[in-house]
């Protein structure tokens, strides 16, 4: 199948209609948490509070939606309030005496935990950037700059940080080079770093060689340092919509650099090897987990359907079929759309479920908790949004 031009403009009116009037007013204003600074993310089905933690990551997530909004849809000073509100949260009470970020923290700003890694900075990160380009704080855009090279200098500097695992069986997953390079994409497009473009070489660089596997026609998502498979349970696992939400991110590379066409040719070489093993058949909707030679998953909820790779999967196949105009990828997109749409969204309060089981029947009601928030839906809302006005303005 292809896409006509009407059907693309559906698509865009769609997409808007769902973040603007159904996915954002779930969240705002009533999540701005006005006594503490930064949001009250975890809510249940019809936006109730279940519990008044805060999740570090959600909070600058949650701070870079508002901000790219008010960059992007409209400069609403609702919209810029709210951003600051996070980004006040996160410069009061979200970083350690050492420089860290903490990971989960009370609602009043007190530390309940730290993580081995570095991802409450990468989201800091863009949350900062972005705001800084709205609100013109300079330092903001000092902080972002900064703290990204803290990112940098963890990501490349053994030891800096306390290892998950001892050195008896070393490994490097692919979630590193994809977050930073979609950090630093995120960073050049809103307020610049001369880093950026060399460092998004050197991931994308890695991906490819590491971690993208012709021979098998798969995306790994962990490796021995040399790229070799680790034929045990936890280095044989896929996160296929992980996987292509990398793919998209290589893309989006790809458009950035004029159409790129050996970026596009890996972006969709990616989405292409996940999609077939991410995929479920039999009732629709991607698995969350697989093994790499079909041998069984450890983790129970490997056959269970997330929100988010579906989100990450929607921009994917979208970004593909208007770059390459290839009619599987309109197929694929069509397919993810509806699903999705049918099975995670929550037509009588907005938002979408975060959890279904294998048969799309829904696991549980949770809109908000520590990981789910105000992040992978909007921003596919938004991301397909401004997609399609481009490619729909390049028609006219």
């Amino acid at each position: 199948m292809n896409y006509s031009t009407t059907d693309l403009q559906g698509l865009k009116d769609f997409y808007q209609n769902q973040l603007l009037n159904d996915t954002v007013p779930f969240w705002f204003p009533r999540s701005i948490d006005t006594e503490f600074g930064g949001y009250l993310l975890m809510r249940d089905q019809d936006g109730s509070l279940i519990d008044d933690d805060k999740a570090v990551w959600i909070q600058g997530r949650a701070a870079w939606l508002l901000s790219t909004l008010y960059n992007t849809v409209e400069p609403k000073q609702e919209w810029l309030d709210g951003a600051k509100s996070g980004i006040d949260f996160l410069n009061n009470h979200c970083f350690d005496t050492d420089g860290q970020m903490f990971f989960h923290v009370t609602r009043e700003g007190q530390p309940i935990r730290k993580r081995r890694y570095y991802f409450s900075e990468t989201f800091a990160v863009i949350a900062m950037a972005s705001y800084a380009k709205a609100s013109g704080d300079e330092a903001a855009a000092e902080k972002a700059r900064y703290l990204f090279g803290k990112c940098i200098e963890y990501s490349t500097t053994p030891g800096l940080l306390a290892p998950k695992f001892t050195s008896t069986r070393p490994s490097k997953g692919i979630g590193v080079p994809m977050i930073m390079m979609n950090t630093a994409q995120q960073l050049r497009e809103t307020i610049g770093d001369p880093r950026c473009d060399e460092w998004i070489d050197t991931w994308i660089n890695e991906i490819e060689t590491y971690f993208v596997k012709d021979d098998i026609k798969c995306v790994m998502e962990q490796v021995a340092p040399d790229g070799s498979i680790i034929d045990h349970i936890d280095g044989r696992t896929l996160n296929p919509g992980h996987a292509i939400e990398g793919a998209w991110f290589i893309l989006h590379e790809a458009k950035y650099r004029n159409n790129d066409p050996r970026l596009i040719a890996l972006g969709c070489k990616m989405l292409d090897y996940m999609w077939e093993r991410g995929w479920d058949k039999e009732h629709g909707g991607i698995l969350y987990f697989r093994d790499v030679y079909n041998k069984p998953v450890q983790e129970y909820w490997q056959d269970m359907k997330f929100w988010w790779p579906h989100n990450e999967v929607i921009i994917a196949t979208l970004l593909a079929y208007t770059m390459t105009g290839d009619a599987k990828y309109a197929e694929w997109h069509k397919l993810v759309h509806d699903y999705a749409y049918n099975k995670f969204h929550d037509k009588e309060n907005g938002e979408w479920f975060g959890y279904l089981h294998k048969d799309g029947t829904i696991a549980q009601t949770a809109k908000g908790n520590m990981f789910k928030g105000p992040f992978h839906l909007p921003r596919q809302e938004w991301y397909c949004l401004e997609i399609l006005k481009e490619h729909l303005d390049k028609q006219l």
